[in-house]
């Protein structure tokens, strides 16, 4: 490859975190990709981390990074919360940007960052990794060429063991809604945008959000303390796809550690698909795995070793790197989180309402 493009983490402890078992080993085995530079919250910590990953430069704070010259491209791998002032430095300063999803604390706030991206004209990659999975593509190539025939119905189970009735001290912001974490905005974000890319678009939806633990522990140095949470941690969508099809998407939150499991139950005229996997943080954060009428398919793998949690983030970041080379646009940037959090908002106005919903900008495929 003739060039290799240099990538800042920001949130990249050497300790714990997303960004440890997704995008510095994804950074770190793809050809035309360097970890020249991580950001922690103090200077400390952020030379343990260079350290631990082999990164030349360790900064504590992010603005040393934007003033960079050496960096192409800035990962955005904290808090949502955080992602706003960050994305707008990294833009400002000329980078390159892919940022965690979702991409802001609301929809105005999302709608603004997409906005900024297009007006400097970088190259943006948004966190929804299932777009990237050897399986999924697989199961879109079945279903384009007609190979179950003419798709009648589709249902999704979706699962993860965040937001329940515990909560580490650091995640106790996620209760808030201002905040934009929660089972709706991070495990339906993902499983709906996999559902589409598979599937296609949806024309309309109806919804229902619902708190199974108003009442969370937040652990603390005193022990634990009582939180109100005033956030979804279930979310269940019925849609109905442009192509005439129903399709039932349930998220749920709170699950045991080593019960998350993911389902997706493609029926069609000629025959079924099922794509299946899950992980403890979510579909999201695993490997999924095809079958036909119950026949295991062989799918193209990615040649991104352990973690799993590195493979479908790399694939986003090998098409990044593409599309910065090349000048084309393939990798889901901005413009489609802000269309799939545009949908997620339609969601939650749909189960506030009791209404149902049309199709007004989501993602199409």
């Amino acid at each position: 490859m003739s060039k290799t493009l240099r990538v800042g983490v920001i949130g990249a402890s050497a300790r714990r975190g997303w960004a440890k078992i997704s995008h510095v080993p994804a950074i770190q085995q793809l050809d035309g990709l360097e970890l020249a530079a991580v950001v922690t919250q103090d200077q400390p910590s952020a030379n343990e981390a260079a350290q631990a990953f082999g990164a030349a430069k360790g900064y504590g704070d992010p603005k040393q990074l934007f003033a960079d010259p050496d960096i192409d491209i800035v990962t955005v791998a904290v808090n949502v919360p955080a992602h706003r002032a960050l994305v707008l430095g990294a833009l400002a300063a000329g980078k390159h940007v892919f940022c965690e999803y979702p991409l802001g604390r609301d929809l105005a706030e999302t709608e603004m960052l997409a906005r900024a991206a297009r007006e400097a004209g970088a190259h943006t990659a948004i966190g929804l990794q299932l777009r990237a999975s050897p399986a999924a593509l697989r199961a879109r190539a079945l279903v384009a060429s007609g190979a179950i025939g003419r798709v009648l119905n589709a249902s999704i189970l979706s699962t993860t063991m965040a937001f329940g009735p515990d909560a580490e001290a650091a995640m106790a912001f996620a209760e808030q809604a201002e905040n934009g974490v929660s089972v709706a905005t991070i495990q339906a974000g993902h499983t709906v945008d996999l559902a589409i890319s598979v599937l296609g678009g949806l024309a309309e939806l109806s919804a229902l959000a619902a708190t199974q633990f108003p009442q969370v522990r937040v652990e603390g140095k005193d022990g634990p303390k009582p939180q109100t949470r005033t956030i979804p941690d279930y979310l269940s969508v019925l849609a109905r796809l442009e192509s005439g099809a129903p399709v039932s998407i349930e998220t749920i939150g709170g699950r045991p550690a080593n019960d998350t499991p993911f389902r997706f139950t493609i029926t069609g005229e000629k025959g079924a698909l099922l794509l299946q996997g899950g992980a403890e943080r979510g579909v999201q954060s695993g490997i999924l795995r095809l079958s036909r009428d119950g026949q295991s398919l062989e799918v193209d793998p990615f040649a991104v070793p352990a973690p799993e949690t590195a493979s479908h983030v790399a694939g986003l970041y090998a098409l990044l790197r593409d599309d910065i080379l090349a000048g084309t646009r393939s990798v889901p940037g901005f413009d489609h989180g802000m269309r799939m959090s545009r949908l997620i908002a339609d969601a939650l106005n749909a189960s506030a309402h009791g209404t149902r919903v049309a199709a007004s900008a989501w993602p199409r495929h």
